[in-house]
């Protein structure tokens, strides 16, 4: 049990990565213009206001609260935000836009992730839903507000014909 605890930890991200790069592949030329350019804008916003919320919640690990030894290696410092789960829940909002489906498997898969990464005693639930919680809310507040206004831009339209 522990062996798939740890490849849900660490490594299922990359299969969700997979997934969404298969997808993404699979799109026509323009598509694929608007999902990047979307992609360029939601990841490094939802990183950003990750990295404001660490500052403002501090929640240390599991291991270093309860001192007991993690399944996988990792520093004792600030658990809030998981990164592996904020970078799974982004790509898979990124693709929820394009794909309901496919986004909410993806969502799925992340909880997956942020599950094992709990189980594994490197983080706190909190430490997931809070990194869910940003991808859904930055996402969601990119796509509407910001990706018209920069597809509507001369220099994008350009870029996506």
């Amino acid at each position: 049990m522990d062996k798939l605890i740890i490849f849900g930890a660490q490594y299922l991200i990359f299969v969700l990565i997979f997934l969404a790069g298969i997808y993404f592949a699979r799109q026509s030329r323009k598509q694929q213009k608007e999902m990047l350019a979307f992609a360029i804008m939601t990841l490094p916003v939802i990183y950003i206001m990750a990295k404001f919320g660490s500052w403002l919640y501090f929640d240390p690990r599991p291991f270093v609260v309860e001192s007991f030894v993690p399944l996988i290696a990792h520093a004792s410092d600030n658990g809030f935000p998981s990164d592996h789960t904020l970078l799974s829940s982004a790509v898979a909002m990124i693709i929820f836009f394009y794909n309901k489906k496919l986004g909410v498997m993806l969502l799925a898969l992340t909880l997956l992730v942020g599950f094992a990464r709990v189980l594994a005693g490197v983080h706190h639930t909190v430490d997931i839903l809070g990194s869910v919680g940003f991808a859904i809310v930055f996402s969601w507040l990119v796509h509407k507000y910001l990706l018209p206004k920069i597809l509507e831009a001369k220099i994008c339209k350009k870029f996506l014909n």
